[in-house]
């Protein structure tokens, strides 16, 4: 039972890590903290809880390493400072590892991957995401903050494309998560410093392998970025994840990349290449036990292209809030939807808007009776 502190089994002579992780399957935890002098920490629900196990010892930690670490990354590992890589339990779950080092010391945080790739349906994403998969080129950005169910989304995409098109995929990853198996379609997979150098090598590279998809894990700087619209101008569907919290700040942050001289270009090369982008937030259910995702979901039509040609990106936000085409919505419309279907508080969604004013003048509105798209009773 989770109150203060999640009940996980004890074993004082060692702490077992695997153990530990399979416990943390079975309590639905997202995220497992290691710190040295600290007791393991998770995280259910979007928020931390401290365990009842004794503090992490540096003997701990080590032990933890021996078992977790891949072989290709032991040279490396007294050297580096910050490293990614996966793990497995084999019938149980994939972990995502990040080590890192706080005050001399090494910490590591596991993000579980579940087996089951789940479904837009069962993620509670909005049906219009299905437009998604019917794009045969240009790139689709799905962006939010860490842990906002960015790569979730992705594989479901990834997911809907393999059950009903038939098509080459290609991942490039760091590291791995998801693991796809082939239906309709054949997908290979690529994890940078094991398959490929680096993500700009892994779409260059993928150019010349037949794909039609080619999904890139994160674009984290310039030359992933123009590798990634290259890839889509020359007919490809890229799909890519990118930490923004809404359409036009990805808009502004693409653009801003790139020299002042250059950002004219950049601005027309973007408008012809980008599909789609769709911005999510995972927020803690009314009931207090699981979380759901809120989208903010904008389809490039010809006059929002127009508007990111002439640099007028809050005239964007106007036309994505008519929401007229392709079911496109804004953050808070879509926080004022899930309001209406009882399934988060007010209280959530103005604490989480990047827009608290619209969201409350929306929410007054709603009180007062007046007409909106959801019709909002309460």
């Amino acid at each position: 039972m989770l109150s203060e502190e999640i009940a996980v089994e004890k074993n004082e002579s060692i702490f077992d890590i695997n153990v530990f992780l399979k416990k943390a399957v079975e309590e639905n935890v997202s995220d497992v903290h290691l710190r040295i002098d600290e007791v393991p920490v998770v995280r259910k629900d979007g928020k931390i809880v401290k365990t009842n196990y004794p503090p992490i010892t540096e003997k701990d930690i080590s032990h933890v390493l021996n078992v977790v670490l891949p072989k290709y990354l032991r040279t490396k590992v007294q050297s580096a400072f910050d490293l990614d890589f996966s793990y497995e339990i084999k019938g149980i779950s994939r972990f995502r590892i990040n080590l890192a080092r706080q005050m001399g010391n090494t910490s590591l945080v596991f993000r579980i991957i579940p087996y089951e790739i789940p479904s837009f349906e069962k993620l509670k994403l909005p049906p219009a995401l299905n437009i998604l998969a019917k794009f045969h080129s240009g790139i689709v950005l799905v962006t939010g903050p860490t842990g906002s169910g960015k790569s979730t989304t992705i594989a479901s995409l990834i997911d809907l494309i393999n059950k009903n098109e038939r098509k080459h995929i290609i991942t490039i990853e760091d590291p791995i998560e998801f693991i796809y198996s082939n239906k309709n379609c054949i997908i290979t997979q690529r994890q940078v410093e094991i398959d490929t150098l680096s993500f700009p090598d892994g779409v260059k590279y993928a150019l010349r392998q037949d794909p039609d998809v080619i999904l890139i894990g994160e674009i984290r700087d310039l030359e992933t970025l123009t590798s990634a619209m290259k890839a889509a101008e020359t007919g490809h569907l890229v799909i890519a994840s990118l930490h923004t919290n809404d359409a036009i700040q990805t808009v502004n942050r693409i653009v801003g990349m790139y020299d002042p001289k250059d950002r004219e270009n950049v601005r027309k090369q973007l408008a012809e290449t980008l599909r789609a982008c769709v911005a999510q937030k995972l927020l803690p259910l009314k009931t207090g036990h699981g979380r759901i995702p809120a989208c903010e979901i904008m389809v490039v039509t010809p006059t929002i292209k127009d508007f990111i040609i002439k640099d007028e990106l809050e005239q964007i936000y106007d036309l994505v809030k008519k929401g007229s085409y392709n079911d496109m919505i804004t953050m808070n419309m879509s926080l004022l939807q899930l309001i209406k279907e009882g399934l988060i508080s007010k209280e959530t969604a103005v604490e989480v808007s990047d827009n608290k004013v619209e969201i409350e003048q929306m929410l007054r509105g709603a009180y007062h009776g007046t007409v909106d798209r959801f019709d909002i009773q309460f």
